[in-house]
């Protein structure tokens, strides 16, 4: 996994990132069914090529490196990894 997601995204769920992944692996997209029940985006673990284009389009700072994840928020990395079964 190169690249989480964490609480900021909750309630905002703004698809900045989803628009700037090469590679499509950041869901729910707003035209998806679990766009409207899921509290956040979540990024594959598996798809990520960690390029690392979603963290400065971010709005409230809620994507971070797996490096760079703060202790608070490390649950967000199985969260991440739980959406797409992994």
């Amino acid at each position: 996994m190169a690249y989480v997601i964490a609480e900021p995204c909750i309630g905002t769920k703004d698809t900045a990132c989803v628009d700037a992944c090469p590679v499509d692996c950041i869901h729910p997209k707003k035209d998806e069914p679990a766009h409207a029940t899921e509290e956040l985006l979540y990024i594959d673990p598996v798809e990520c090529i960690d390029c690392g284009a979603c963290v400065p389009v971010c709005p409230v700072s809620a994507i971070f490196a797996l490096d760079d994840l703060p202790e608070k928020w490390h649950a967000f990395t199985e969260r991440n990894a739980k959406y797409y079964g992994r």
